[in-house]
């Protein structure tokens, strides 16, 4: 019976529902219209960078040879034949005694074997021809980039999975990406059940709240790369809510519900999911806050039975749904990353089960601080505006002190990592 709650721990709860993750469709789309979304395969360097030797300087493309036995008092003059700029090729090629005057990024033209600045070098104009002396010796490929030095060709560059930033962008143009094959956004649909919901710009009515929650997960469904349809809200009634659940599996491919995943009189999902057929993966877990976090499969298709209280909610989405979406964006780093932080100020409450508190990370010196966002219950919306990290304390743990070095996740970052 779907009733039944044995409480599994928070690692078992992530691998069953990882045992369901798959890749998602791949897309063609315009380079223009690519950002914020994730690449699907790997971005290979499609040439040499930079694909000719260059100039990192303003100066003269010289021989090194010619220089040899300058000194101070002793300078060497050599003839300057042409000038050339970035983006304009060379005409000539360097004979014994010639120079080219070179602007930075420009091609070296040929016998060339260094290049040097133009503040070592003395200007001047003898018999209507330009001359370039110098008073010391150049070594063989000074001051110049060589072709390839940066990136060869065929060179993977940027993994799959990876999310397009200006950063990520500028190398899709710098290798010719005029499309760029992406993950198609996996669709999530948001359902919030309870009569007692108004939406959001209904006036409050006595026993009635404003659905935040739905809200809420649709944001933090785009912030994963997804795409959302928000359904709307059940009411506490077992036929209609079965067959608006029913009707949205056919339009999505994860669905999310909020609230009646407990067990009291009008928490209904436990029936629907019986009634649907679903498979229940877990339907407890030893964590604060959202111990009674479920989710269920059918025919493959993940239901997730998110909890009615906000915080809950929350850390319930970034848990186990934020990782299948990573993961259907080719992500190979599906989970959010851990790192450890200074506590900065005492959190008294023991901790039966794993506890998942809403913090925020501020840096000072080379520590790295995690301070709480605020109230810390599970009812709690308003500490979610500050939260950009869950400070991770485990199961059988005491109060925790300031000073101390805790794990948290950072729920603000699209870096992830290999392992939960």
């Amino acid at each position: 019976m779907v009733e039944i709650r044995e409480a599994i721990t928070v690692s078992e709860a992530v691998d069953r529902v990882m045992n369901y993750k798959k890749r998602g469709e791949i897309e063609e789309v315009s380079f223009h219209e690519c950002d914020g979304r994730r690449l699907a395969e790997p971005v290979l360097a499609t040439n040499d960078v930079p694909s000719f030797h260059k100039s990192p300087y303003d100066g003269f493309a010289l021989r090194a040879e010619d220089t040899v036995g300058a000194a101070s008092g002793k300078p060497v003059q050599l003839k300057v034949i042409e000038h050339i700029g970035a983006g304009i090729l060379p005409e000539k090629e360097i004979q014994q005694g010639e120079a080219i005057r070179i602007m930075t990024g420009a091609q070296i033209p040929k016998g060339a074997t260094a290049v040097e600045m133009f503040e070592k070098c003395v200007e001047k104009t003898v018999d209507g021809a330009a001359y370039i002396s110098i008073e010391h010796e150049i070594t063989q490929g000074q001051n110049i980039i060589e072709k390839g030095s940066e990136i060869k060709e065929g060179t993977p560059l940027i993994e799959a999975g990876t999310r397009i930033d200006p950063g990520v962008k500028a190398s899709l143009a710098t290798f010719g990406y005029s499309t760029v094959k992406l993950a198609k956004k996996p669709v999530v649909g948001v359902i919030a059940t309870g009569t007692e919901l108004l939406d959001v710009d209904e006036p409050l009515e006595p026993g009635k709240i404003r659905n935040s929650n739905a809200y809420m997960v649709c944001s933090q469904v785009e912030r994963a790369g997804a795409e959302f349809i928000y359904i709307g809200t059940l009411e506490d009634e077992l036929e209609s809510s079965y067959e608006t659940i029913k009707e949205a599996l056919r339009k999505v491919d994860i669905l999310i519900t909020t609230g009646g995943v407990s067990v009291g009189d009008f928490d209904l999902m436990p029936a629907i999911y019986e009634k649907l057929g679903a498979q229940v993966l877990f339907n407890k877990v030893a964590q604060r806050p959202g111990s009674v976090t479920t989710v269920a499969e059918l025919d493959g298709q993940l239901l997730f039975g998110l909890s009615g209280n906000p915080s809950a909610c929350y850390v319930g989405f970034e848990l186990y749904t934020r990782p299948i979406i990573e993961y259907a964006l080719y992500s190979n780093r599906p989970y959010l990353p851990r790192i450890q932080a200074k506590l900065t100020e005492d959190f008294p409450k023991k901790n039966p089960y794993t506890r998942f508190v809403r913090t925020y990370i501020t840096y000072e010196g080379n520590e790295v601080l995690v301070h709480l966002a605020g109230m810390d219950k599970s009812n709690v919306v308003t500490s979610l505006a500050r939260t950009t990290s869950l400070m991770v304390l485990p199961g059988g743990t005491e109060a925790f002190e300031k000073g101390d070095l805790v794990d948290v996740l950072l729920v603000d970052s699209f870096a992830g990592q290999e392992q939960f």
